[in-house]
Formats: C-alpha cells, structure tokens, sequence
C-alpha cells in the first residue's frame, strides 16, 4: 500500500503542468500560442525569458522531487527507478489536462540530477553547447538526452547501476520520440531557431 501511494504521489507532482499554470497567470492558455507546447521552450517563445527559467525549474524539480522521494522512503534501486519513471510520464500524459503534455526533457534532467548529478550536468552542459552552437532547443534536447544512457553506460567511473541505466535509456527514447514533428522539421529546414516566433502547429497539440 505504502508503495502504490509513492507511486501515485509521483505520478500526480509530474503531472502537474506548471507552463499551463503560467501561462494562466499572465492571462493566456500557453497550448493556444506559438508551438503549443506546454514546455519552457514554448514560455520562453510567448512569455519571455524570466517565466520560462521558472517553468523550467519547477518541471526539473518534478523529477527530483520523485527520486528523492523514493530515496527518502529506503526505496530499491528498482522503485526508484519505477517512481521517476512515473514522474516522467506524469508530465508527459497529465491527468491534468486530458492526459496531454510536454516533451519530459526538463522533468527528465530532474530525475537525472537525483540519479547522478554529475552526469546530469554534463548533459546540461552538452545542451548549452549544442543550442548555442546551433539555436535549435530540439537539436541540444534530444542529443543531450542520448547522451546520458551513453555516459551511464560507458562512464566506468561513475559506477551507475543497470537499473538506471535502463532508465535513462527509455527517456532518452521518449525524448526523441516525442520531438518526431522537430525532426521532420529539421529536415525540412523549417525547425524555427531560437528567437523565431513560430505559429501553432496543430502536430503539437
């Protein structure tokens, strides 16, 4: 019982989508503007920089929140692993609104940081680079992404479990899956860069 009530708890914190609670304090449904992402990425498009960092960390701490969480119980590596996992598809399909969400790249570097901190940074620091270096947020999120199950994998040193590194793995999956319209994008050439307005796709919906 104690661990179907964890499991709900991290469920319904990664379901709550604090772009749309965002938007709604400047006045507006966030899935009516721009790309119609509930995202930071979206808020930063529509709402400015300052609303965005916010939305951004709120939805990271999501995912710490649920890790810690199970930590803080004297949890397994394998409910840990199943309460973060719940995080995540909590903000990615929210009881909240219709079962419909974000893209889980914020809400993921979360749970990353409560697995290993330091590969999480270094992710973050990859996706700083690759969006500088390219302006595309879908370019830095979804290599970024791929690059922590690789790290887990191949970083001896860190030691990460296979539990998580089988979890960063199917994140990393989730990622690039939901980011399937930028990549078409992408190779259309019509993946909007960083400080282009953009109109609402109805794909984003």
């Amino acid at each position: 019982m104690k661990t179907a009530l964890i499991f709900a708890l991290c469920y319904l914190v990664g379901a709550i989508p604090f772009g749309v609670i965002m938007g709604r304090l400047r006045g507006i449904d966030i899935r009516q503007h721009g790309s119609g992402n509930i995202g930071a990425t979206n808020v930063l498009r529509i709402l400015g920089v300052g609303p965005a960092i916010v939305v951004f960390a709120l939805d990271a701490a999501k995912g710490y929140a649920a890790v810690a969480i199970c930590d803080a119980m004297g949890f397994g590596q394998y409910i840990v692993v199943a309460g973060a996992l719940l995080s995540i598809i909590g903000h990615t399909y929210s009881v909240f609104i219709n079962f419909r969400g974000g893209k889980a790249v914020s809400t993921s570097l979360g749970v990353i940081i409560g697995l290993n901190w330091l590969i999480a940074a270094t992710a973050f620091g990859i996706w700083c680079v690759l969006v500088a270096i390219t302006r595309y947020v879908s370019v830095g999120s979804i290599l970024a992404a791929l690059s922590v199950p690789a790290m887990m994998i191949f970083w001896r040193a860190q030691n990460v479990p296979v539990a998580y590194q089988g979890l960063a793995t199917l994140a990393a999956l989730a990622i690039a899956v939901k980011h399937h319209s930028n990549i078409k994008r992408l190779l259309a050439g019509t993946e909007p860069k960083i400080g282009q307005k953009v109109e609402i796709r109805e794909e984003e919906k």
